[in-house]
């Protein structure tokens, strides 16, 4: 049972909560009580978000690309860079930089990952023995960190527009449909061994890295779960697939395939005024990771106009070059600041924007990955995070500022708890692996570096 001082619910904020958890799922919830011996006591429970776009291994590159090199720096300059770092990577790598990053995701109150997962191979190209061992190795993160997991291999077939072929940095991603598929089977195997709440979809790369017949012929046979795709994340891609297929990757996408409420387009950072309307109105989720975007030099997301139309929205940490959900949050609001020299832009009505922020991405989110969570409310995945109300931060506030307070004035380090489908990993503000986690990502790097 967990007791709650306050708790945010569907009605809204409710004091002195009780909740009960079975299997994973809320089960019972009291408002009104008193705690019981044996209760787990928080301050302010709060629906866990979804962190809807990750690439774990990116991790390891944190602080090692922000130096500006001859020319122009820019996401295809970093992209160059990204391929000979991957290049080096072990499968022991692989698993402790992912659990080191779901660790670090579920301190800052996630509760649940969708893995963008694109190495596949052995360096050089060659496949595994066993074809999906590092999908295994993700998947031996998320059971030493208790993440909920939503696993998206990723089709990834040409190194370009047009069919281009794959680069020498490019082979340990590539796949043609059958090896994919091949891959696909194999990794739900071993997928079988993780908790009931995880989530097995499919992720199409991006058009540019695949094409109309291979798109088509994956959606046909991986006809349920999630599917995610990057689109139109920088201007050259969108000119590149205008020139090949003769629309801009969203338009084409919508038109080409039924894009709804199981997909999620990540980043879809240059659309047209009708393209963002055709979007909002198809069900899919937009997969917003604004650190990373701005890192990159991506551009901003035309928010407004999206949410104006009916759009839905989660949050990622994509590169995970700096994970705080209160960081993406934060940015996600203050880039539209700066876009449109206005204040308070990221809510459809008039009230908090730090609430219409988390409570958006929180349901968003778990649209995304498949998940039946984003509120606190019986029969719900248990993905709850606790906050403590009364750090400097916060204290000052009341409950219709706390999101507020949240987003726009707190650190991460205000979570106390965090429970991913029931499972209580974070408590007192530190995973409870979190000495093995690190220590394994240590000798990582350590290992990683003498070979760099």
């Amino acid at each position: 049972m967990i007791f709650a001082k306050q708790a945010l619910l569907p009605s809204g904020w409710v004091k002195n909560v009780r909740i009960e958890i079975q299997q994973g799922l809320i089960s019972a919830i009291s408002s009104n009580s008193s705690s019981a011996a044996n209760d787990t006591i928080v301050d302010t429970l709060l629906p866990a978000l979804a962190n809807v776009h990750s690439h774990s291994f990116q991790r390891f590159m944190a602080g090692m690309t922000e130096a500006r090199s001859a020319g122009k720096d820019n996401f295809w300059s970093w992209r160059d860079l990204m391929y000979r770092f991957a290049a080096r990577l072990t499968p022991d790598h692989i698993e402790a930089v992912a659990a080191q990053v779901f660790m670090e995701m579920q301190e800052a109150g996630y509760a649940s990952v969708g893995e963008f997962h694109y190495v596949h191979h052995q360096q050089g190209g060659l496949p595994y023995d066993n074809s999906a061992e590092l999908s295994h190795r993700i998947f031996a993160a998320a059971k030493d960190t208790g993440i909920g997991l939503t696993h998206l291999p990723v089709l990834y077939t040409y190194g370009g527009a047009g069919c281009v072929q794959l680069t020498n940095g490019q082979l340990r991603f590539g796949n043609s449909v059958d090896q994919f598929l091949k891959l696909s089977e194999a990794a739900k195997h071993q997928f079988k061994q993780l908790p009931t709440d995880c989530r097995m979809g499919v992720a199409p790369h991006s058009l540019r890295a695949t094409s109309p017949d291979d798109l088509k012929a994956v959606l046909t046979a991986c006809n349920a779960g999630p599917v995610h795709i990057h689109i139109a994340e920088q201007t050259k891609e969108v000119e590149d697939v205008k020139a090949w297929l003769g629309a801009t990757p969203v338009n084409w996408l919508l038109d080409a395939v039924t894009v709804d409420a199981r997909w999620c387009l990540i980043h879809a950072t240059h659309m047209t005024a009708n393209e963002t309307i055709q979007m909002a109105q198809s069900g899919a989720v937009a997969g917003l990771c604004p650190i990373t975007e701005a890192n990159l030099g991506d551009g901003i997301f035309k928010g407004s106009e999206y949410l104006q139309a009916g759009g839905q929205f989660g949050i990622g940490s994509d590169s995970n070059v700096q994970i705080s959900l209160g960081g993406e949050l934060r940015l996600l609001e203050y880039a539209q600041r700066l876009l449109t020299r206005a204040r308070n832009v990221m809510v459809v009505h008039e009230g908090s924007v730090g609430h219409a922020l988390y409570a958006n991405a929180a349901t968003g989110g778990a649209q995304a990955l498949g998940r039946n969570a984003g509120t606190i409310e019986i029969g719900k995945l248990a993905d709850l995070t606790a906050i403590d109300s009364t750090t400097p931060q916060l204290c000052a506030l009341g409950q219709e500022q706390l999101l507020d307070g949240l987003v726009f004035a707190a650190k991460d380090d205000v979570v106390t708890d965090l429970w991913s489908a029931g499972r209580h990993v974070v408590k007192t503000g530190r995973h409870i692996n979190r000495d093995m986690i690190i220590s394994n990502y240590k000798k990582a790097v350590v290992s990683l570096l003498a070979v760099v």
